[in-house]
């Protein structure tokens, strides 16, 4: 099963949301709004709006089409005027789903250039939002970069049960079947749960695992990671860290301190510093991201367990207004259910087509 097609799947939570909230808006008409799009009147044409032309027979989508949720939108689907009441409502849901109010301001008012007064189908509409969306993500849509400097250090930071330790797995596990050397370094030395974790991961996919004892300084085990994953001519090192609390000041100078001990053995390091955020934590992601960005120069995302929640729209907010990479997304458990970022499957399966 491709990830496009688990993620269609597994994004169930946001795009039904999403999806019957566009239906209703469009629902929610006056009684002529069944009938097929007429010709403008002569007097909307000297008001400067292009007359409508009357649909024309389509060809089927085909196979793919289908598949991929391309297809038409259906001759008798019910249509609704786009007007001003019909924007507010589009408006409220797009905040309701979790991409923030500039965000969805934003994407109301393209949605709206050139088409007002048109009347559009729910299935238009839901391909005008994936358009909109899509040119949101595209920008942000980047894999992690590699570098031919080794070892690459990627410290991997974010709240309590955002997913960092499974995702620092599944990379580890990822990058080791693309024939890369990778060291992993238990940084979370304060939770056992953790560590644990990791070597198992390291045991799947063949890949050392550099524990200390609990309690231990994390700065101190991140500075020998790095010596031995120098020693051992390993291409990447990927240092796990426990999870902070942005509002505790304590842990979050912790965090600043592994960042100081690294730029020690090399000043360029880290070379990348990955944030992973919990989907199901909606807008508070966008507090997230403003704090690790002051306190650890976060150059990328990662975005986890969008399968569990009807508030996706989020990665929509923090690609508008951040415009960090976000590198790969999370649906699952499996080790194949994190992958690359892409900006059009993702807008697809959002919005639920």
């Amino acid at each position: 099963m491709s990830f496009f097609t688990k993620l269609r799947e597994r994004l169930t939570r946001s795009s039904s949301k999403i999806g019957e909230g566009l239906d209703g808006i469009v629902a929610d008409s006056a009684p002529d709004t069944n009938t097929a799009p007429e010709a403008d009147t002569p007097s909307s044409a000297a008001a400067g709006i292009p007359a409508a032309s009357p649909p024309a027979a389509r060809p089927s989508p085909g196979l793919m089409g289908r598949i991929l949720g391309r297809g038409e939108a259906k001759a008798d689907e019910p249509r609704r005027a786009l007007d001003d009441a019909m924007l507010e409502e589009l408006e409220d849901m797009l905040v309701q789903t979790d991409l923030g109010v500039e965000t969805a301001l934003r994407v109301t008012a393209n949605i709206a250039e050139g088409r007002m007064g048109r009347r559009v189908s729910s299935t238009e509409l839901k391909q005008l939002l994936a358009a909109e969306i899509a040119r949101i993500m595209a920008p942000v849509a980047r894999p992690l970069p590699l570098y031919p400097r080794t070892p690459q250090v990627v410290l991997v930071v974010g709240v309590n049960g955002s997913g960092k330790t499974t995702t620092i797995g599944k990379l580890a596990s990822q990058f080791k079947a693309a024939g890369k050397k990778v060291v992993i370094a238990a940084g979370d030395t304060f939770r056992a749960a953790a560590v644990e974790q990791l070597q198992v991961w390291g045991q799947r996919a063949g890949v050392p695992v550099m524990v200390a004892a609990q309690g231990s300084d994390p700065a101190s085990l991140a500075f020998d990671a790095m010596t031995r994953a120098e020693a051992e001519g390993a291409d990447l090192l990927l240092i796990d860290t426990a999870g902070r609390l942005q509002n505790r000041q304590d842990l979050m100078e912790e965090l600043a301190k592994i960042v100081r001990v690294i730029r020690k053995k090399d000043p360029t390091a880290p070379h990348n510093t990955l944030l992973v955020l919990d989907a199901t934590t909606g807008q508070n992601a966008l507090n997230q991201v403003e704090t690790f960005r002051r306190l650890a120069d976060v150059s990328g995302l990662v975005m986890t367990k969008l399968d569990g929640t009807a508030r996706g729209g989020v990665l929509v907010a923090l690609a508008d207004r951040f415009g960090l990479p976000i590198h790969a997304i999370g649906v699952g458990e499996q080790i194949d259910d994190l992958d690359a970022f892409d900006a059009d499957e993702f807008a697809r399966a959002l919005v639920g087509i």
